[in-house]
């Protein structure tokens, strides 16, 4: 793009290719092959641990007599492309307008354990590498996957179509419940439940137990099936809705009481 030999000045053609002048001197430098051997230490260790952050890398690589700082370990890794697996910040936000019900669950946790106790509940699960999105339907009771289906967008009616399926195919709870996000505040949602007769619940402050098999579930088909087999795109749909499938065979474990 940049002619040196050319009469006009290399100022005024990287002005005119709209490039800083100093990326057309910039040569790039060979990475040191002490930090080669250091990221291929990362590696081992990260597949290994992936839930170690930079301070622990550095604790495990200080164990294996390699010695880095905690910042150069952070700078290898963002060159690497690779980061620790940890809880994301909540992303459920209501949406302005709708209805919020009332949380119907509290106090219920230990009748919950009982059979029959007619209580379900739905969440939505995201894998933010390949933007694909999972929505299951959960028996309290069982801790069972009645339903669940795969999407690449998080409209409303994937989670309605999951709603229907477990209906049809396992009858009619007397509560379900949900969190707030726009998904199950809509009328779309919301209209299917009242259409059943079913009592609408939601998350509120101090709802918390319900959650915490749900969550259980989530981490199993994440740290077991879906991040070890690193899916990165949308055209591994496909694929990861067989690996879901497997890793939803067998109910999650009961909590201990």
């Amino acid at each position: 793009m940049i002619d040196r030999g050319h009469a006009l000045s290399v100022t005024k053609q990287a002005e005119a290719a709209g490039i800083a002048r100093s990326t057309v001197y910039y040569l790039p430098r060979l990475v040191p092959a002490a930090d080669l051997d250091l990221m291929r230490q990362i590696d081992r260790l990260h597949l290994e641990f992936p839930f170690a952050g930079a301070r622990m890398l550095r604790r495990l690589l200080a164990a294996n007599g390699s010695k880095a700082g905690r910042r150069h370990v952070k700078t290898l890794m963002l060159r690497m492309g690779i980061e620790a697996l940890y809880r994301r910040p909540r992303t459920t936000k209501p949406e302005p307008g709708h209805k919020i019900y009332p949380y119907l669950l509290r106090g219920m946790e230990d009748r919950a354990a009982e059979p029959g106790s007619g209580r379900w509940t739905s969440r939505i699960s995201r894998w933010r590498r390949a933007s694909v999105y999972l929505a299951a339907v959960l028996d309290w009771f069982s801790r069972r996957v009645l339903s669940w289906r795969i999407s690449i967008t998080m409209e409303a009616s994937f989670c309605v179509e999951v709603l229907q399926d477990a209906l049809a195919r396992h009858g009619r709870p007397a509560i379900f419940n949900t969190d707030q996000g726009s998904q199950f505040t809509g009328t779309e949602f919301t209209g299917v439940l009242i259409k059943n007769e079913i009592a609408i619940s939601m998350d509120g402050k101090g709802a918390w137990r319900d959650n915490v098999f749900v969550e259980r579930l989530w981490r199993t088909v994440k740290y077991e099936e879906v991040y070890l087999y690193a899916y990165d795109s949308v055209p591994d749909a496909p694929r990861l809705d067989r690996t879901v499938s497997r890793s939803l065979q067998s109910p999650p474990p009961a909590l201990e009481p």
